[in-house]
């Protein structure tokens, strides 16, 4: 380590507040708090633009750091222009000091999360002290080993991304599923033209689409056929329904179990006592962030229930990788089948139905028992809903093995990750360890 020296975040880099017109980006552009994901997960699309005329730009390679409740660690090397909130900091390396990569690194160490942690203001949405930020401490070698050891920790990255992906696909695929089967009514409409029986004048459009694929249309098993009928019914609740299923409700078809919030003094970083989930800011892509557990625990989710958000922004789903308990934030779902595929794919359904309604103006600030049960569903489907768990859950089961392997790579990253940083831990043993993986 003879040629490595210690600086402050605020000599190799600097927070940027440059501005930029809200006219000039796109949606895809906009970076916000709301959509970093927390624990390094990359970023989603945002709800929507700011109303206000200019916010903070920032360029490719920059990086991006969710300064409110900085525990979510939402850290974001930038891979395209764009803008920012103001509560997101821009930080810019100086290229000559230090490469993006290896500064993204710093940002994202546990070390320097904590740090940002110990040192914010405010109480209910505390905030990064920028002034402490800069002065804090690193080790800065050479350019050519920052390079190394970012290269290092970019391939566990670049594994831990491939898994994300894989993920998406295989989520897309069972969604599909779902919607083919329980929104668009593919199987029926398929059936009814293959009698001859006329189709509903709101599903025409759908039907012709259908007849349309011709050979095309993938051939469901006989058996899967027999279960659908080929004829519609109107019913007043939700218009044309294939004939057989009946129009019921979340509270008739699932069980549901509201969170609620134990006495902040029995929370713990220490794992003492029962994984906590309190809301939306728990969840990654399926399954929540091991974070925060409790010590006296009030309501409970089982292993495979989704979670769903019930406050601000409602309708956000997960699913309870292992037993746990939930805040007032979330509640849990399991429909009376104990499919844990068709409740999840149910539910992201209704995210989209609750999405809508946000659209056009009615916005759910947050949702009850109550409202919640009172939503429809589909009652008189068991069979089906078996078959569809039967297909999904086979690619559900690919995802959960993927996210638990991502889960290894995420932690042997945040092992690693301080020690080659500090100079504890060499390039060249770092890489024997990585190629074992």
């Amino acid at each position: 380590m003879n040629n490595w020296r210690k600086v402050t975040i605020g000599e190799i880099s600097q927070i940027v507040k440059d501005k930029i017109s809200i006219d000039e980006i796109e949606l895809e552009q906009y970076i916000s708090t709301e959509n970093i994901k927390p624990d390094l997960q990359g970023v989603e699309l945002s709800s929507g633009l700011p109303k206000s005329a200019k916010v903070d730009s920032f360029r490719k390679d920059d990086i991006l750091f969710s300064n409110i409740r900085t525990y979510f660690r939402k850290v974001w090397l930038a891979s395209f222009d764009g803008a920012a909130s103001g509560d997101v900091l821009v930080f810019r390396a100086d290229n000559e000091e230090i490469k993006p990569t290896f500064l993204y690194y710093h940002l994202s160490s546990n070390q320097f999360i904590d740090y940002t942690v110990t040192t914010s203001k405010g109480t209910k949405m505390p905030r990064g002290d920028k002034s402490a930020i800069l002065n804090f401490e690193i080790n800065l070698p050479s350019l050519p080993e920052q390079k190394s050891i970012a290269h290092i920790l970019g391939t566990l990255d670049d594994k831990i991304e491939l898994n994300r992906k894989m993920n998406e696909t295989l989520e897309e695929m069972a969604q599909g599923l779902f919607k083919s089967w329980f929104v668009d009514f593919d199987p029926v409409l398929d059936k009814a033209l293959a009698a001859g029986h006329e189709i509903p004048e709101p599903l025409q459009a759908k039907g012709e689409k259908r007849k349309a694929l011709g050979d095309k249309r993938k051939a469901l098993p006989q058996e899967i056929t027999d279960l659908f009928p080929d004829r519609f019914v109107f019913t007043e609740e939700l218009g044309w329904i294939p004939e057989g299923w009946e129009v019921s409700n979340i509270g008739n078809e699932f069980n549901v179990t509201m969170g609620q919030s134990p006495p902040g003094s029995t929370y713990n970083e220490n794992s003492e006592g029962i994984r906590f989930f309190q809301g939306k800011a728990d969840f990654g892509f399926r399954y929540p962030t091991d974070r925060i557990y409790c010590s006296e625990p009030k309501r409970f989710a089982s292993e495979g229930d989704t979670l769903m958000s019930v406050r601000a922004p409602v309708g956000d789903v997960n699913i309870a990788l292992n037993d746990c308990s939930i805040g007032r934030g979330l509640c849990a779902i399991r429909h009376k089948s104990s499919s844990k595929s068709y409740t999840y794919y149910f539910m992201k359904h209704k995210k989209a139905i609750l999405d809508s309604y946000e659209s056009g103006g009615t916005v759910f600030g947050s949702i009850n028992q109550k409202q919640l049960k009172s939503l429809e569903a589909f009652g008189n489907i068991e069979s089906i809903i078996s078959a569809f768990h039967k297909i999904s859950s086979s690619q559900d089961e690919k995802i959960e093995l993927n996210s638990r392997e991502l889960l290894s790579l995420s932690q042997t990253r945040d092992t690693l990750l301080p020690k080659l940083i500090s100079g504890e831990l060499r390039v060249p043993e770092a890489e024997e360890i990585v190629e074992d993986i």
